[in-house]
């Protein structure tokens, strides 16, 4: 019997890992593969200092930290480098890369991407350095000027993104100026905004499993994930499967969320590179354990086939197809062809058909237990005030009994 050991790298979350923890320890744990049986171990990571030549037990580790907490991040490629180990995300493509690099390398590939402008920071570090610097190579621009060339309304927003970090709404030369003095240091794009809208659209990819949900960003988080399964075509919700698959395949990354607008008949992404996408209890509600289910089917099936970690990026191949004479819907169906080869997609599917067969019905069971209430509850209790957990705890409570209920047939 082997032990696959999934280590969870995690911030100040806790519904979802307890979900996912209770999960696996429900599944049983111990699955039959090429005649040699293995069992599932959860273990949340501990921080401290590591020695470069020190073996780890991890055979894979969920990131939810190390984009921005720089000591795990060394130690993930440490251990994806020295021992193999296969990592959500890939660090490497997560630190060099940010929005910007992506709304560029998607261009290249031919999709719908908004006008974007990247434009200088506001203030530069206060050093006489960068002050020569500035003085000798600075172009000066006229700001409004561009903006009159990209329309209004547009989005103000950091290069880099960052959960909604510093993004504003901008609709007119004043908006614009203030806007931009508030920037700061903060290096930022100017985007074209798709006002009038049909769809707003959220995706959520793990490894090759997407689910595309109906999105407003202009409601309170608890309330952004509209429950509504015919919002898309089959036609636009294939298109946008594609472009959040390509998107990770390309940047080698296996859990990430994807933005994007349907205007006019045109899915334009605005926002791909999230390097901690929402899987909370009180975002995701209805759809939460279709995350946790996804999330754990994935690492089980890298850990236990041993998947090789993806560090290196094969952008030409994606090139080569964007280049060709091929129509937009052609290099679609291309890309995703490159991109269910990378994840293996008929592979994993197979193997959570014969491995995980009974994943959805442990799920149902978990969900209706005393367990995932006092989880619900505890979750609530430490997002909203006081005055309002009842509140929610009976919402929630609500929008969780209709998943059960919609979803009866795993307990049959």
């Amino acid at each position: 019997m082997q032990t696959k050991m999934i280590g969870l790298l995690l911030s100040d979350e806790n519904d979802w890992p307890t979900a996912f923890e209770a999960l696996a320890r429900r599944l049983d744990g111990t699955f039959t593969y090429r005649r040699q049986k293995h069992a599932i171990a959860v273990e949340r990571i501990r921080i401290h200092p590591f020695n470069l030549r020190a073996r780890t037990s991890y055979n894979l580790v969920i990131d939810r930290l190390a984009y921005w907490h720089y000591q795990p991040r060394e130690w993930l490629k440490k251990v994806a480098l020295l021992d193999g180990v296969y990592l959500l995300n890939n660090p490497f493509t997560f630190q060099s890369m940010e929005k910007h690099s992506a709304y560029c390398a998607m261009i290249r590939l031919g999709l719908n991407i908004p006008e974007t402008w990247l434009i200088p920071p506001k203030k530069g570090p206060d050093t006489e350095k960068y002050h020569r610097t500035a003085e000798r190579y600075h172009d000066w621009f006229d700001l409004p000027a561009i903006a009159e060339q990209i329309g209004y309304p547009m989005y103000m927003k950091p290069f880099d993104g960052g959960g909604w970090r510093g993004v504003s709404r901008v609709d007119d030369p004043e908006g614009l100026m203030r806007t931009y003095d508030e920037s700061g240091q903060m290096l930022m794009h100017l985007q074209q905004g798709l006002d009038g809208f049909e769809v707003f659209v959220r995706s959520l990819a793990i490894g090759p499993q997407v689910i595309s949900l109906n999105y407003d960003p202009a409601q309170p988080m608890h309330g952004r994930y509209r429950i509504d399964h015919d919002f898309l075509t089959a036609e636009k919700g294939r298109e946008a499967r594609i472009i959040t698959k390509t998107i990770n395949a390309f940047f080698r990354w296996d859990f990430n969320s994807c933005e994007a607008i349907l205007k006019d008949g045109s899915l334009s992404p605005i926002d791909f590179a999230n390097a901690c996408p929402d899987i909370a209890l009180t975002s995701l509600h209805y759809y939460f354990p279709w995350a946790i289910k996804a999330l754990l089917a994935w690492s089980i099936f890298c850990a236990v086939t041993e998947r090789a970690p993806r560090i290196t990026m094969d952008v030409e191949r994606y090139f080569k197809i964007a280049d060709s004479d091929r129509s937009y819907d052609e290099k679609l169906a291309a890309y995703e062809e490159l991109a269910d080869r990378h994840f293996e997609t008929e592979r994993f599917e197979a193997f959570r058909t014969k491995q995980l067969g009974a994943l959805d019905e442990v799920m149902w069971d978990y969900v209706r237990s005393d367990e995932f209430d006092d989880m619900l509850a505890e979750t609530v209790r430490a997002t909203f005030p006081a005055h309002e957990h009842e509140q929610f705890i009976w919402h929630y409570r609500g929008l969780i009994g209709h998943w059960v209920e919609a979803n009866a047939r795993m307990g049959e």
